[in-house]
């Protein structure tokens, strides 16, 4: 079974860490420079820098992400091992260390050859799966022959069985026992993209897609979505409404809301930040209590949907 591919490599964007990255001779702190990395030299980007490293500020100046993701690299390397298809499992960001580079070279020093690469992103667009895939790319060229192959993992999962399954366990799990589900507003969020490029992409139908079967799965009467996360800044237009207008607008009758972050797989600060503190105040401003569903995390109904789709790549019965 391994014969096609010897190590696996998650790839995700990564968030900052301890540890000054010396690109100022007086260092500005990680979060500063995660966020100018990402940033860059767009309009309106020094003050977008500064707002959103302030944001990195309650959690210490750094994210979790990276730790978090790391256990979801755990968790599949246990499950391949458990399912007979043991192999190195690997993680790479584009905006942090380790980068992709970084590991590529280690996973290469290793005498690794060929690599399954998993995009750490439910749904698809330009800002998540081209650009990972382009960083890999990038990253091989600069490498060279040292550098293993990387095939994707191609199948979509943003609908399957063991995702929906995660999710929907983690908004039973977000409610105390005065609250049932159809007592509250149920509100699935994802980040926000430019509407540009929402078009040009199956993103937004994606997530809605897997809003739709969540909602299905535990017999939701009904359910909002919101987008979370945008900047008011350009490329123009971004995807709405936002999950703050949501909560706010009327309640209709509801004196909770539960938000469901479908839209990321793992807590980070995009999360933490602009969920369990801007969304909650939104909340408690209007006299609902409020409930965030944790992400999937490692939860066991979806990293076994991971190794089975990796198992699938690897006898060449998948995508």
């Amino acid at each position: 079974m391994r014969d096609k591919f010897d190590s696996v490599i998650m790839i995700g964007f990564g968030g900052p860490t301890r540890g000054c990255c010396r690109r100022y001779e007086e260092c500005p702190g990680e979060a500063y420079c995660y966020v100018e990395g990402i940033v860059g030299q767009r309009s309106g980007g020094p003050e977008r820098i500064r707002e959103v490293a302030a944001h990195y500020e309650h959690f210490g100046g750094v994210s979790p992400f990276t730790f978090f993701s790391q256990k979801q690299a755990g968790a599949l390397e246990m499950a391949l091992e458990r399912a007979g298809a043991g192999v190195p499992v690997y993680t790479g960001y584009r905006f942090w260390t380790p980068y992709v580079e970084e590991t590529l070279a280690e996973m290469g020093r290793r005498g690794l050859k060929r690599a399954l690469g998993v995009i750490l992103a439910p749904h698809r667009t330009k800002i998540s799966w081209e650009a990972y895939r382009g960083a890999v790319a990038s990253a091989r060229e600069e490498l060279g022959e040292d550098a293993p192959e990387v095939e994707f993992l191609e199948k979509p999962w943003h609908t399957h069985t063991g995702f929906i399954d995660a999710v929907a366990e983690r908004m039973r799990q977000a409610l105390p026992g005065e609250d049932g589900l159809n007592d509250v507003r149920v509100i699935f969020t994802a980040h926000s993209i430019p509407v540009s490029m929402a078009r040009a992409s199956s993103y937004e139908e994606e997530f809605r897609g897997t809003a739709a079967l969540a909602a299905q799965k535990l017999g939701l009467q009904s359910y909002e979505v919101g987008f979370q996360s945008s900047p008011d800044v350009p490329p123009g237009t971004w995807l709405g409404p936002d999950v703050v207008d949501v909560i706010g607008s009327a309640s209709g009758g509801a004196k909770a809301v539960l938000v469901v972050p479908i839209g990321f797989i793992c807590d980070h600060v995009e999360v933490l930040f602009d969920l369990d503190i801007e969304a909650r105040e939104a909340a408690e401003s209007s006299g609902l209590r409020f409930y965030r569903a944790p992400t999937v995390g490692t939860h066991p109904a979806f990293i076994g949907m991971l190794s089975e789709l990796v198992r699938e790549k690897m006898t060449g019965s998948g995508n």
